[in-house]
């Protein structure tokens, strides 16, 4: 269990662009489940859309990437670095199953399937309660800022 001041000190991203609220529970080179509130109060509602707000499915693929993150530096037994980032590298497979709203929580579960030389392959599904939102293979890597 991670609460959101553990967070901060695991992942760079602040407000607006912080989209991890808390970790549910972690298993060291295996697996996280997160949580993202969505709230009305989300700045990305103004625009999407003012007459039916919906979470951009771009920002639900990056909590998913914030989760996995999280599962990398747990798993590697680091924190971030002012000389390291980490970066997305990849999406495959990626699928909408469902629109996230105001009011839904939703469930960020990341299963990581391999890493070699910095690169990260996670399995990565976000549900709003037992209905999926969205899947997708993800690919991060770590690298030195030079």
């Amino acid at each position: 269990m991670m609460d959101i001041h553990q967070i901060l000190k695991q992942l760079p991203h602040r407000y607006p662009f912080l989209l991890v609220d808390r970790v549910l529970s972690i298993e060291k080179g295996k697996s996280i489940r997160a949580l993202k509130n969505v709230t009305m109060n989300e700045p990305f509602f103004q625009g999407h859309f003012p007459h039916r707000p919906v979470m951009p499915g771009v920002l639900m693929l990056e909590a998913l990437a914030q989760a996995a993150a999280l599962l990398a530096f747990d798993t590697l037994g680091t924190s971030p670095s002012d000389d390291m980032v980490y970066y997305f590298a990849g999406i495959d497979g990626a699928r909408f199953k469902r629109p996230v709203e105001p009011g839904d929580q939703l469930f960020l579960d990341v299963e990581l399937l391999r890493m070699k030389a910095g690169i990260f392959k996670f399995k990565a599904r976000a549900l709003v309660g037992e209905d999926l939102a969205v899947e997708a293979e993800l690919t991060c890597a770590m690298r030195a800022i030079v």
